[in-house]
């Protein structure tokens, strides 16, 4: 039997190709003991894995991802062989493992049990994995909106900004997003209940905040970073709360990428701006699955996903995201 995986053929020059990357087939790799084999059934598209594909980019989280080898992600399997008394056949997984159908795990990698539950099993790459976790511990942390606040939302059509618009609204407050096409923005409030969604092409986004917000914004849930950060800061509100998430401008920045120029903004406004990364809340991830699975059940929560069909997709769909071509969480379905 084969292993087919998608490797990075090339480093990404700003935004990802498809061109980058490239199909390859190999035997499935023997374990010896101490590992066990899974069978990829799902590989999850993060924006934030872009980091790791330049060559200088490695940090504690992940190396940098070496040319002609498996693309690094994060990824849902079951175990179908095992020399490990602690990871038993059978066993469903999520793991930072790789682009192929089948990959190798030990001890030493990062690993989360999921339990076969009423929901699908891709939702465990979005919605009930870390895409969810992101919007809500970025929300229910650091965001903590009130009743009748005001948040605003960032790339709010994508996997992490349509689950944390949603949690806002189920929390309270008025909500309002930004996309990037007037569709897109249509979808926000037709769909996921957004009060008011703008996109932030616009000529003159800060006239709009202006006005949509009246008040100012007093949860920014900040998924991009880079320039938007700094239209948006001249917004916020007094106490204002700014969860980053992620930085989607500084992924595909060619050179040093620049800073908003206003941040003395958080000091005039009494503002807090913090980062958080969900792995390092592994321990609350009971939490947060049981409190999300409760909304997806009461129909207060929807979870939109966009599916490819076969591992040798991933490079494809990573791709979309950059171009903007996703709404709601994208994933690869490598097998049944």
């Amino acid at each position: 039997m084969d292993n087919t995986q998608v490797t990075l053929a090339r480093r990404p020059q700003g935004k990802p190709l498809p061109e980058d990357f490239a199909v390859v087939t190999n035997p499935i790799p023997v374990i010896t003991d101490g590992q066990a084999l899974v069978q990829n059934l799902y590989v999850s598209l993060d924006a934030g894995f872009r980091n790791w594909m330049d060559a200088d980019s490695g940090d504690e989280v992940l190396p940098a991802m070496p040319l002609d080898h498996p693309v690094m992600g994060l990824t849902l399997g079951r175990v179908v062989e095992s020399q490990n008394p602690q990871i038993e056949v059978g066993r469903l997984l999520m793991a930072r493992l790789a682009w192929e159908q089948y990959s190798v795990v030990d001890d030493s990698d990062w690993l989360v049990t999921i339990e076969d539950s009423e929901q699908p099993l891709s939702y465990h790459m979005g919605v009930l994995g870390d895409t969810g976790m992101s919007a809500y511990f970025g929300l229910t942390d650091i965001g903590k909106p009130q009743p009748g606040e005001t948040v605003l939302i960032s790339a709010a059509g994508g996997a992490v900004g349509s689950i944390a618009g949603q949690i806002a609204k189920i929390m309270g407050a008025r909500v309002i997003g930004l996309a990037g096409s007037d569709e897109k923005c249509r979808r926000l409030v037709a769909e996921l209940g957004y009060d008011v969604a703008l996109n932030y092409k616009s000529a003159d986004l800060s006239a709009q905040l202006a006005e949509a917000c009246p008040n100012g914004i007093d949860v920014y849930f900040d998924n991009v970073g880079g320039p938007l950060l700094e239209v948006v800061l001249n917004h916020i509100a007094q106490g204002a709360r700014i969860p980053f998430c992620g930085a989607v401008a500084d992924y595909t920045a060619q050179g040093d990428s620049k800073g908003p120029g206003n941040l003395f903004q958080l000091v005039a406004q009494s503002a807090r701006l913090e980062g958080f990364m969900t792995h390092m809340k592994l321990e609350r991830y009971p939490e947060a699955r049981n409190q999300l699975s409760q909304w997806l059940a009461s129909g207060q929560l929807k979870a939109h996903e966009q599916v490819y069909d076969g591992v040798e997709k991933c490079g494809i769909a990573f791709s979309d995201l950059f171009a903007g071509n996703n709404f709601g969480k994208a994933v690869v379905k490598v097998s049944d």
